[in-house]
């Protein structure tokens, strides 16, 4: 791969064939029944599994960025492919639930995290100036995975058994993850590739947390995950529930939200280098809210259901890829991986929070306001966010110091 610096191609081509492993995760909801009929275990406490491997996922985004910087990219994908193949090895041999919670759970999502997060910003590294399309392409291909898995894992599943689909599953991941490292090579700084970028500053973690704009883009985070993630776990038992569509037909849902969190990712990553992300994330927003407001009041049927679950996974699957550009531009992207790691853990947050309000407030249609509100929330805070200023910032520091000793 040594004309890798000279074709950065190579190095896209290399990120989605890595992250069309790591997105295989996402075809966890297959196996919660096929679990829980082996072994008699609720599918409920099956289930829970997943949430587990969100947070992992997440958590583990903290550390991506220094582990990039000891190992270099290639190295740590390949360590990331080997270890959730291990993961999944290691699965198929669980015979008990603290067992699949840590196998399943915490091995998989964390080496899924590190894999997807640094893959994705390097990705966006090599081409600053299109950071939307880049992000699209990456995070569509990591939606890619999860949409051509379903059809394997469930033939696995059936013809194999799930503790074989397992096995089969983790050595397929391993080697599409294994193979994209060996196209891949850590991007050089902005300041060699873009002079223009190059003149923003480039935050440190530090830095960046000492604004207030990270937490502010925090909150608009946590909500377009949360109500992407919510949906995606519960789609099948809304339509049972509340269209009163058939158990068959409500499960084209699942298919469904799969195309369109795809097409949501390369569709409105690319739209936001002519738009503007923000302007991307203020119409997914306002989308999301109109929908999960008519889930809660309108009478459902066939055509309303599956129009409002396919506009709330369009939107999802273009906050998720948006979110890692709008980092950058308010940021800098040469420390995109660390940076982004702390704006990620909404991603986790979220996961967990949608099941946590839902039994508190008691149902789909309570969730579903409280996520309408904080949809109308992240509405304002979009229209009214700017990205920081670091001279202004500091010159805000050195005025308070003053400030203080004049005091």
């Amino acid at each position: 791969m040594k004309n890798t610096s000279k074709n950065p191609w190579l190095v896209v081509l290399g990120t989605v064939i890595a992250q069309l492993g790591l997105g295989t995760i996402y075809t966890w909801s297959l196996f919660n029944q096929a679990i829980s009929d082996k072994f008699g275990w609720g599918v409920s406490t099956v289930a829970v599994t997943f949430s587990i491997t969100s947070f992992a996922l997440s958590l583990s985004t903290l550390f991506a960025g220094k582990m990039q910087d000891k190992l270099g990219m290639r190295k740590l994908i390949s360590l990331s492919g080997i270890v959730l193949g291990i993961g999944l090895l290691l699965t198929s041999k669980a015979t008990s639930i603290s067992m699949l919670y840590i196998t399943a759970g915490v091995i998989v999502g964390a080496a899924d995290g590190i894999g997807y997060i640094t893959t994705l910003s390097n990705c966006i590294k090599w081409f600053p100036e299109k950071k939307g399309l880049m992000s699209g392409i990456c995070v569509g291909a990591y939606g890619t995975g999860s949409l051509i898995f379903k059809y394997v894992n469930a033939s696995l599943i059936s013809s194999k058994g799930v503790s074989m689909a397992f096995l089969y599953w983790g050595i397929i991941a391993m080697i599409l993850v294994f193979i994209g490292a060996q196209f891949l090579k850590d991007a050089p700084n902005v300041e060699n590739v873009n002079n223009d970028i190059s003149e923003k500053h480039d935050f440190t973690v530090k830095e960046m947390l000492n604004t207030k704009e990270v937490y502010l883009l925090f909150i608009i985070f946590f909500t377009a995950c949360m109500s992407g993630l919510y949906l995606i776990g519960i789609v099948k038992d809304i339509g049972v529930k509340l269209a009163g569509l058939n158990p068959v037909v409500a499960a084209n849902a699942v298919a469904m939200v799969a195309i369109f969190n795809t097409a949501g990712r390369i569709i409105l990553g690319a739209l936001s280098d002519k738009l503007g992300a923000l302007k991307v994330v203020l119409g997914t927003m306002a989308v999301t809210a109109v929908s999960v407001f008519i889930l809660s009041f309108v009478h459902l049927n066939f055509g309303i259901f599956f129009a409002c679950v396919s506009a709330i996974a369009f939107c999802f699957g273009g906050n998720i890829t948006v979110f890692p550009p709008i980092v950058g531009d308010f940021f800098g992207v040469n420390n995109q991986t660390k940076n982004y790691g702390i704006v990620y853990q909404g991603f986790g947050i979220g996961a967990l929070s949608g099941t946590f309000i839902s039994t508190a407030v008691g149902g789909f249609k309570p969730t579903f306001m409280v996520v309408g509100v904080l949809c109308i929330i992240s509405i304002f805070i979009v229209a009214t966010i700017k990205a920081p200023n670091f001279k202004s910032t500091e010159k805000e520091k050195v005025n308070l110091r003053l400030n203080n000793k004049v005091a």
